[in-house]
């Protein structure tokens, strides 16, 4: 479902509302945009909006997710 009040005439913006700055990547865990990307978009040109958009896949790995918690450190 659409959300209309975000809609836009440009390039659809990538946030999917969950806006959580990764302390170490310094990416939202939502969209994977830096924190100037996502405070820029709305004055950026197409072309830029385009490249950050192209750039969003390869950042998923800069997010490491902890595995196994704490039961997992102390089983070591």
């Amino acid at each position: 479902m659409k959300d209309d009040l975000w809609r836009r005439d440009e390039i659809e913006s990538p946030c999917v509302k969950i806006c959580v700055v990764h302390p170490q990547a310094r990416i939202c865990t939502g969209c994977l945009r830096s924190i100037d990307e996502i405070t820029q978009w709305s004055k950026m040109s197409p072309e830029a909006r385009r490249e950050v958009m192209a750039s969003l896949p390869e950042r998923k790995g800069l997010l490491q997710k902890r595995r196994g918690g704490r039961a997992a450190r102390l089983k070591r």
